[in-house]
């Protein structure tokens, strides 16, 4: 019973090597791979692994929690994307426990009680600070950041070496930001790169007093390689770090997901199947495949709807759904077909119609996943 990743490995490396060698040619600073949640379906440990077998020195992961593992896998320093915060209490506990593996781990602060609760402590801690970009999610002010960094217990962490100041962090939207203010001299490039070179800027001029050439970092993330290349040439005194996980790492034309045939039922019309005991097509053929709610199957992220045609789509889908029909992601005989009913835990129940080919035990079907949500029994095609 397995569903299982199969990867193309000489494409998918090779692919990954396109995104190094596009992102070198914008003059960036060395990529900061991103290994957050579950890995991109391929899982946090492989894609560790991966970024060592590349020599890189840093890399990102989503929260405290995904370290342990990180610090067991990669030698290098890991970025901690989720900020600190002191009032999470099981995150400052999980904090505490890797106090004494902590020299390699660089922490995201996006508020002044956690870089003040930071200050006063016996350090030495490395931290980004992070502004609050259109995203609207974590971050200080341009305003608050200055405070901040004006603080005297902070000035003091700083120049007596407890707090380590590696930069500026920036997370954009995927779409480009509805503020679309040019900063003085700057007349062109998307709101995104606007909006970079606004906070660049104040961070340069910041800097200047803060010391340490590592401060004089932006980390960024969604910048495209032309906009990324447009915010290198404008930001002559800063690195630029571009922080890649999704475009990194999901060459779907190197990455097949598939479930194995379990067991294979032709039945008479009108025969009832499942635990909600429901009917199929007249004579269809039911198909037990690996593949169920444990491994991210029948799993899928609200949808954007940023168009008409998505619009309907998703009410079609919804109306389906309420219907008692729903489409899975398993393909049999050149064609995608529907669930029996929802998906069980590990495994899944889907129909074929009369005159379709009909698989064997054994036979893996093809399943397109959101690989986010995925998880997979078995990972082949790396060495």
């Amino acid at each position: 019973m397995s569903f299982t990743l199969s990867i193309d490995a000489d494409r998918w490396r090779a692919h990954q090597s396109s995104v190094f060698d596009a992102v070198a040619a914008t003059g960036a600073g060395d990529v900061v791979p991103v290994i957050k949640g579950n890995g991109y379906g391929l899982g946090q440990r492989l894609l560790a692994d991966e970024a060592a077998r590349r020599d890189l020195g840093t890399l990102a992961v989503g929260t405290v929690f995904e370290l342990g593992e990180m610090l067991d896998s990669f030698s290098g320093e890991i970025v901690v994307l989720q900020p600190f915060e002191v009032r999470d209490a099981a995150a400052a506990h999980a904090w505490h426990l890797l106090a004494d593996r902590g020299h390699r781990v660089i922490r995201t602060i996006s508020s002044a009680e956690a870089l003040l609760a930071l200050a006063e402590g016996p350090g030495p801690v490395r931290v980004i600070l992070e502004g609050r970009t259109s995203m609207q999610r974590f971050g200080f002010t341009p305003d608050e950041l200055l405070a901040a960094l004006a603080d005297s217990h902070v000035r003091s962490a700083l120049t007596e070496g407890r707090i380590l100041l590696r930069g500026l962090a920036l997370h954009l939207p995927i779409a480009q930001p509805a503020d679309d203010i040019s900063p003085r001299g700057v007349e062109s490039g998307t709101a995104r790169v606007r909006e970079v070179l606004r906070w660049a800027g104040s961070w340069a001029a910041e800097v200047e007093h803060l010391g340490g050439p590592e401060a004089a970092t932006l980390w960024v993330s969604h910048l495209d390689d032309a906009e990324l290349g447009s915010v290198v040439r404008a930001c002559t005194t800063l690195t630029i770090r571009p922080r890649i996980g999704t475009r990194l790492w999901l060459d779907r034309s190197s990455l097949k997901a598939t479930g194995t045939v379990l067991a294979v039922h032709p039945l008479p019309n009108g025969t009832h199947v499942g635990y909600r005991q429901r009917t199929g097509p007249r004579d269809g053929t039911l198909v037990v495949v690996s593949g169920g709610t444990s491994h991210g199957i029948g799993l899928t992220a609200p949808s954007p709807a940023a168009s008409v045609r998505q619009r309907v789509v998703t009410a079609g889908t919804g109306a389906l759904d309420a219907a008692g029909r729903a489409m899975s992601p398993f393909t049999c005989d050149g064609k995608q077909r529907w669930f029996a009913e929802a998906p069980h835990a590990q495994v899944s129940m889907i129909w074929l119609p009369r005159g379709a080919v009909i698989p064997t035990v054994g036979d893996q079907l093809r399943a397109d996943v959101r690989f986010t949500t995925s998880h997979f029994d078995a990972i082949t095609g790396l060495s």
